[in-house]
């Protein structure tokens, strides 16, 4: 479980690239550290376009993170549907959605005062 930021730079580095292996979209980093009150540190947020390709990010990042810094989610739920991912790694938290589930919640809004990094992808 991530404790500081060094593990968590490590760890969402990881998450990253878990992601980027199966062609996940849209990936964004939400950094909550200076927002009072929050569940975590970070909210990792992608898009997939299926519930197939939603479960192979998820299982993707998963392995990844395991094999790589030994590390497991706290917490996985909504596999079942795979329209929208939770992975809780405790200070990191993964959002893994379907295009519709996404722009429904809205979540890069309701934390809009989060510093916001988009990742680009070469794909």
């Amino acid at each position: 479980m991530t404790k500081d930021k060094g593990n968590a730079d490590q760890l969402i580095t990881t998450i990253l690239a878990g992601i980027e292996e199966v062609k996940g979209k849209e990936i964004v980093i939400l950094d909550l550290r200076e927002i009072e009150n929050t569940v975590c540190d970070y909210f990792v947020i992608c898009e997939g376009t299926s519930n197939t390709q939603v479960n192979a990010i998820v299982n993707s990042i998963q392995k990844l993170v395991s094999k790589t810094i030994k590390d497991k989610p706290w917490h996985i739920e909504g596999t079942d549907n795979a329209e929208w991912v939770l992975m809780d790694y405790v200070n990191v938290v993964v959002h893994v959605f379907q295009k519709h589930i996404r722009e429904y919640y809205d979540i890069e809004s309701l934390w809009g005062d989060a510093k916001t990094t988009e990742i680009e992808t070469s794909y």
